[in-house]
């Protein structure tokens, strides 16, 4: 089991957490569904922990297998690091996709996304971090930090999203295990839309405490508007992704790790959508919302199933690079 683990695993604590953070923003029940969700964000740390444990366990023990994937206040501090990891990722990856992968247009996935779209998750953990932190400069450097993590992200990953859709404009959908793949997506336009309304929205004390309190308010409406638009995006994104999973089910599809795909990409959206709610106060967007909580809580209950039950046998210990290699 340690041999196979692979990184795929952590999509489930992904999947799992952002369902513990949308839980106790439904409209009406939120506060029945607190305990909930706190209850998963605690068996999240204790998923992550175990996932972390198992995958160092492969680096000390299987170190040369494991290095073959590379071919292929404590708060604060904590983002920081994240920081700098998100940048090395959005540079990194792409740079070795570029100079020693092979890749092909018929063989782009939305997989692409995901290391440009670190920096944007760190620049909105870093809007929810600066108003907690207890000095105002420390608050206006993460803040300034965090808007420019949005655009070292966002823009790269729509690029990305533009080639895609030439992709399968040209080449149809990807392999069926693949499947998940179309949701992925979601993410970049989610977080990107919460990112934007979760800086605005702080953004005016922030700045007013240190100077600059003149550009506050054009901060929190770029935010606002910023986020409508993108969350118009991700809703037509959404249809798609849905008509696309409703034809791989219909063909019937094996289970993989990668089904944890549905789960994160349509949890920040949902996240998004209730932050839209409290900032334009329109009820529209808590039922919204409370449809795709009540979506993400089945697909997460769904997949954590199957995940659970593919564990127990076995066959979800593979690790692509080691079947490669031999």
């Amino acid at each position: 089991m340690i041999r196979q683990f692979t990184p795929n695993w952590f999509a489930a604590t992904m999947g799992t957490g952002i369902l513990a953070l949308a839980l106790p923003q439904v409209p009406g029940v939120g506060a029945s569904l607190h305990p909930v969700g706190e209850a998963l964000w605690y068996f999240n740390i204790a998923l992550f922990t175990l996932f972390a444990g198992l995958y160092t366990a492969r680096w000390t023990m299987f170190g040369h297998e494991a290095r073959r994937i590379f071919g292929h206040n404590i708060a604060e501090t904590l983002w920081w690091i994240d920081v700098a990891m998100s940048l090395a990722c959005g540079v990194a990856i792409p740079y070795l996709m570029f100079t020693r992968h092979e890749h092909s247009l018929d063989g782009m996935t939305a997989v692409w996304l995901l290391p440009v779209v670190a920096a944007e998750v760190a620049g909105a953990s870093g809007g929810l971090l600066a108003p907690h932190l207890a000095d105002a400069h420390h608050q206006f450097v993460v803040l300034a930090t965090s808007y420019v993590l949005w655009a070292y992200s966002v823009p790269v990953a729509f690029g990305i999203l533009a080639i895609l859709i030439l992709r399968m404009a040209l080449h149809k959908l990807p392999h069926e295990s693949m499947a998940a793949s179309s949701w992925l997506a979601l993410g970049p336009i989610g977080t990107g839309a919460l990112g934007m309304l979760v800086l605005g929205s702080n953004a005016p004390a922030i700045l007013a405490a240190n100077g600059l309190g003149q550009i506050g308010a054009v901060a929190q409406g770029i935010g606002t508007i910023a986020g409508l638009l993108l969350w118009g995006f991700g809703l037509w994104w959404l249809a798609l992704a849905t008509l696309i999973t409703i034809r791989y089910w219909r063909a019937g599809i094996p289970f993989n790790l990668g089904w944890w795909g549905y789960t994160f990409p349509l949890g920040v959206s949902t996240v998004a959508t209730f932050k839209l709610g409290t900032t334009l106060q329109l009820g529209f967007f808590g039922i919204v919302g409370t449809v795709l909580t009540v979506a993400l809580a089945a697909m997460w209950l769904l997949v954590g199933a199957k995940t659970v039950a593919g564990g127990w046998r076995g066959n979800l210990f593979v690790s692509p690079c080691i079947a490669q290699a031999n």
